[in-house]
């Protein structure tokens, strides 16, 4: 399973806006690439692909292997057995997505799972036992300008995981599908990888109670003041797990709340880089809650609550977060104060327990 080549077929199962700019991005390359995605997305398609990125970099496809959901449960489907089967559907869909990609799925397929939060690989171990399942860490946000027009709006480094018997295969697939459109890099050690992506990810619930561009949101000191109460507590219960969170940002983990805490201006001069993002970009989160859809707040604030749960480390603000988030589902029980967009000031307020 070491001696495997980037440019063997790469399919991207569950293509919304993260995976279509993947497979965009792969496809760029010169690489055999599928995008399987709802029957709308490959609606859009028809009509062009073009990526971008904050940078001003781009690139026009003009043609890329689109088939639907529909297609791959068909007697009749052509698509072929994935070399990389890239896994772009949310914590929430894998279930489902577990049994979907048996048709994509021999014993040669390499499966990348590019989910947030912590642990949702395991079930697609559990399911495929006999197949690589590497863990990719998604740092970047993606918007749709138009039809068929995908756009990172934020910086980050894809990032695979590298274990012992996946090492000189993806040191050759990193190099080979590196690019200014997709930056990427690999790590032999994920789990410190994917908490230090966790606590960044707690914005994401502030953002979708807040129903404002992320940009907007983190000008705002309030917001930015309850982001730092979440990752204050997912820092101490990584303290106590006795993980070391490496730097993925410019800032190191354990200053990130710190600098969230200063004032507007201060903030803008030392965390600049933080405020470098598509004034479009919106969380998965925020997008979601949006449309009415399951949130992955399980596997993000949900996910520090269990860890604390077992080491008896009271995390106040994510709980209060998550049940916000929760109560969203039956969003006509709520008052007017306690639907999206809900202010910086009231939401702090919520959370401190003022």
């Amino acid at each position: 399973m070491t001696d495997f080549f980037p440019w063997e077929q790469h399919t991207i199962f569950g293509a919304g806006l993260i995976g279509c700019y993947l497979g965009g991005a792969i496809s760029v390359q010169g690489f055999q690439t599928t995008l399987i995605c709802r029957v709308t997305t490959k609606s859009k398609l028809t009509l062009g692909f073009k990526l971008t990125d904050y940078q001003d970099h781009q690139a026009v496809l003009p043609k890329i292997d689109v088939q639907d959901d529909k297609q791959l449960s068909s007697p009749d489907s052509t698509v072929k057995k994935a070399r990389f089967l890239w896994l772009t559907v949310k914590c929430i869909g894998i279930k489902q997505a577990i049994l979907d990609i048996a048709p994509l799925v021999d014993i040669q397929t390499i499966i990348l799972c590019c989910q947030n939060g912590l642990g949702s690989e395991a079930a697609v171990k559990q399911a495929y036992p006999d197949n690589m399942v590497l863990r990719v860490m998604i740092p970047f946000n993606v918007v749709e300008i138009s039809p068929g027009h995908y756009h990172r709006g934020s910086e980050g480094k894809l990032t695979i995981e590298q274990t012992p018997q996946s090492q000189i295969g993806i040191s050759t697939l990193v190099m080979a599908l590196q690019s200014e459109l997709l930056p990427i890099s690999s790590t032999t050690n994920m789990d410190a990888l994917l908490w230090a992506k966790l606590q960044l990810n707690l914005g994401n619930s502030v953002n979708a109670l807040a129903d404002i561009p992320v940009k907007a949101m983190l000008e705002q000191r309030g917001y930015r003041k309850v982001i730092a109460l979440l990752m204050g507590e997912c820092l101490q219960v990584a303290d106590a797990l006795d993980i070391k969170l490496p730097k993925v940002t410019v800032i190191s983990a354990h200053k990130i709340p710190m600098v969230l805490r200063l004032p507007n201006f201060i903030f803008t001069l030392v965390a600049n880089k933080m405020l470098e993002i598509d004034p479009n970009v919106l969380s998965s989160m925020c997008w979601d809650v949006s449309q009415g859809k399951p949130t992955e707040i399980e596997h993000i604030n949900g996910a520090i609550l269990k860890h604390a749960k077992s080491l008896n480390i009271a995390c106040p603000a994510n709980e209060k977060i998550s049940d916000l988030i929760r109560q969203l589902s039956d969003i006509k029980s709520l008052t007017q104060e306690q639907k999206p967009p809900i202010s910086a000031e009231v939401l702090l307020n919520w959370v401190s327990g003022k």
